[in-house]
């Protein structure tokens, strides 16, 4: 597995405050559900041990009330283009700000995801990455790398990608694009020239390469997986769709056991019945992803005022408009999400009618064992980060109630904010 380097907030994981007890919930654990008491300590799962008397006699510096809820492994968002009215594109730099707001829908960990842009944007964005986080901005959820959606995608399938800013593939483009340098996934299109030659070079350096944005032939889709290509971005949207004769990267997405496939469970982007048909196909290869902008937790957009069509929104240079519940360009093309990581999970349980397990493994678990890391994200288990979320599952789905980064109370919204 990739040991990614700790990221600039690995500072936050040590210490802090001493251990922490999440008491009287039900645990999620890979050997299935555990009525324990979880401890916490120095950012790490240390044990499950079996719940004995009241929370303020567990012996610990601090207690968390989990009763009557379920713990589960923190979420991973593998695509957040931005959210909270910060787009990542544009701003890179409030990168920070944005990690700190992710725990409130129980993502723990993310990939910042740059769409289509200038060069001088993604170096921007690799700086902020690779800098120290600004002090006092609080426990944030912890970013593992960037995800570069582009710029080697197909023109046919940009989606809401601009135009200007497509590029053929090129090795000289990708000088110095590292796990180590915080790239840790790049979405490309395998068809086109001279990208199968950019997948093992990525791939050597602990990039994780995702197919997206594409046009692409089963057979071109095959090359790049057996070149080290190993996700696939945002599974049914922005490529070529699903024929009996032509089967394309859709076909190869649901077949081949290589690929861990991205999908927006918004109902949106992709039917609720084709979520279903995925979920089924996929098995524990899902991985559910938000592709959520800037106009995520901002205002409601389910309805416009009079004469207003709705919220506007920017991705990078490209303008939307947020309204009834999607996020599109002047002429219907979607531009992201507004889903959060926590109601994507309810959504495919809605959708699927998947059980929570399998829904948290999706959201968690899945995109956690695509990047390879050695900490164990995505379990409940000893020996993995202190990472969780504690849920309310309710006949509506499942709702956060507090999140849990590096054993630190990063989100609890059963506390008045400050």
């Amino acid at each position: 597995m990739t040991s990614f380097p700790a990221s600039p907030a690995a500072g936050d994981r040590v210490g802090g405050g001493g251990d922490l007890v999440v008491h009287g919930g039900e645990v999620l654990t890979p050997e299935g559900r555990q009525h324990a008491d979880l401890v916490i300590a120095g950012g790490w799962i240390a044990e499950l041990r079996p719940r004995s008397g009241p929370a303020e006699e567990q012996g610990s510096d601090r207690t968390l009330d989990a009763a009557g809820l379920v713990v589960v492994p923190g979420f991973v968002d593998l695509q957040c283009n931005g959210g909270a009215g910060i787009d990542l594109t544009a701003e890179p730099e409030r990168l920070w700000e944005l990690a700190a707001i992710l725990p409130r829908w129980g993502v723990t960990a993310w990939l910042p995801t740059i769409v289509t842009s200038p060069e001088d944007i993604r170096r921007r964005a690799l700086e902020v990455i690779g800098a120290e986080p600004p002090p006092g901005s609080g426990v944030r959820a912890t970013p593992l790398g960037l995800h570069l959606e582009g710029p080697f995608l197909a023109g046919d399938r940009r989606g809401a990608h601009a135009a200007a800013y497509l590029r053929e593939p090129d090795p000289a483009l990708v000088a110095g694009w590292s796990r180590k340098a915080g790239v840790a996934l790049v979405t490309l299109a395998p068809e086109l020239p001279g990208a199968l030659d950019l997948v093992p070079l990525l791939a050597a350096e602990g990039v994780v390469v995702a197919l997206g944005h594409s046009s692409a032939t089963a057979a071109q889709a095959t090359a790049a997986v057996d070149l080290g290509a190993r996700a696939v971005t945002h599974l049914f949207s922005a490529m070529a769709p699903l024929h009996h004769r032509a089967p394309g990267l859709v076909g190869v997405a649901l077949t081949d056991e290589r690929l861990t496939v991205g999908l927006i469970a918004d109902g949106i982007h992709v039917d609720p019945v084709v979520v279903d048909l995925a979920t089924r196909a996929l098995g524990s290869r899902l991985a559910l992803v938000t592709d959520a902008v800037a106009a995520l937790g901002g205002p409601p957009v389910t309805s416009a005022p009079p004469g207003r069509p709705g919220v506007p929104v920017r991705l990078g240079d490209v303008e939307a408009i947020a309204h009834d519940g999607a996020v599109r360009l002047s002429d219907g093309t979607l531009a992201g999400s507004l889903l959060s990581l926590d109601r994507a999970v309810a959504n495919l349980m809605a959708f699927a009618g998947v059980g929570l397990e399998r829904a948290v493994a999706a959201a968690a678990t899945t995109p956690a064992r695509l990047l390879g890391l050695a900490d164990e994200r995505g379990v409940i288990r000893p020996g993995a980060a202190g990472d969780v979320v504690l849920l309310d599952v309710t006949a509506a789905g499942p709702e956060v109630v507090a999140t849990v980064v590096a054993g630190q109370v990063a989100f609890d919204r059963r506390v008045a904010a400050p």
